[in-house]
């Protein structure tokens, strides 16, 4: 099969597309071979390329985190799934599993959820990071609650714009950070009731003008660094924010102390890092909610720009580039 390897740590051009032997299923397991349709990326891509992976001495490596594609062939095992049924997950790119840029891939039946019907699988594959950081984010990092309200970083972004949305599905207000008039109306249209233009405006006072004087009762950080401690001021005392971001060691925690703030800290990454089987199979279900969500209409995933797999090079340019409205995704196979 064709997959995009990455060879070393280093730029882009350490991805490199080469034949390698297709994965099998092994008898009597639950795992499935999956043709992929295609894979979503994420900043995880390219840290774990500049950087290196998880698992250095699992190399060359296959990035990826996000797949969806169609069941090829079953363990015996497997329950819950055939071949022919479309599938979308979560699963392996961090270097200990192979990742998503191939056109085969295997994974356990119950770490995997059933495509939504009503959209590609481009846009499936673009869905599953950001729906599970998003929905554990603010679901059940930050708890949040009908009629509270809430500020969401980078709204226009692939985190943001899910978060967007599950935060009104909740029946919470919202205000969120953009850099444009294009990414306002974006946010607007996914049912932002509060846009602040963060370059031209203090986004503190924005939002403290927005409730009152009090502050929101949830304030979700996508950006990280100064962002994270610079919007203590605008949570209410008592409140919560929750950073997908590991706070910088020069945090000055004070006003965070001072208003009771509780904090949460948001790392999907964890039931694969710790190999944690059930965080896997909770990350399939908030996928199976998604999906029935997705399929009513209710939530909606934005894919900006599309890549043919052997370019997974020029798609790790953009990404880095910053300022992308929703997902790129790899195109491994038309379907």
């Amino acid at each position: 099969m064709k997959a995009v390897l990455m060879t070393a740590a280093g730029n882009p051009e350490v991805l490199q597309v080469q034949e390698i032997t297709n994965p099998v299923v092994p008898v009597g397991n639950t795992e499935l071979l999956v043709r992929l349709v295609a894979a979503g990326l994420n900043p995880i891509d390219t840290k774990l390329r500049q950087r290196g992976t998880f698992y250095p001495e699992h190399m060359p490596a296959i990035l990826g985190c996000d797949g969806a594609g169609i069941v090829e062939a079953v363990g015996a095992g497997v329950q819950r799934f055939r071949p022919g049924d479309a599938v979308y997950f979560c699963y392996g790119g961090l270097g200990a599993h192979q990742g998503n840029y191939a056109e085969y891939t295997v994974v356990d039946e119950r770490f995997v959820a059933r495509k939504p019907t009503s959209i590609s699988f481009v846009e499936a594959a673009a869905a599953p990071l950001v729906l599970i950081t998003a929905w554990e984010a603010l679901y059940e990092r930050g708890r949040l609650q009908p009629g509270e309200k809430v500020l969401i970083h980078a709204g226009a972004g692939g985190v943001g714009h899910v978060a967007i949305q599950l935060a009104k599905l909740k029946g919470a207000n919202v205000a969120t950070t953009v850099s444009s008039e294009d990414k306002a109306k974006f946010v607007k249209q996914l049912g932002a009731d509060e846009v602040i233009f963060y370059k031209q405006t203090d986004f503190v006072q924005a939002a403290l003008d927005w409730t009152g004087g009090e502050g929101v009762d949830l304030a979700f950080d996508t950006v990280g660094g100064e962002t994270f401690h610079k919007t203590f001021p605008a949570v209410r005392v008592y409140g919560d924010i929750v950073t997908i971001l590991e706070p910088n060691a020069n945090t000055v925690w004070k006003v965070a102390r001072n208003r009771n703030l509780r904090i949460g800290l948001e790392l999907m990454l964890t039931p694969m890092l710790q190999e944690l089987v059930e965080g896997l199979q909770h990350h399939a279900e908030i996928l199976e909610q998604s999906a029935i969500l997705i399929d009513q209409g209710q939530l909606k995933i934005h894919v900006s720009h599309k890549f043919p797999l052997q370019e997974a090079a020029k798609a790790h340019q953009l990404l880095e580039s910053g300022s992308i409205t929703g997902k790129i995704v790899l195109l491994i196979s038309n379907e």
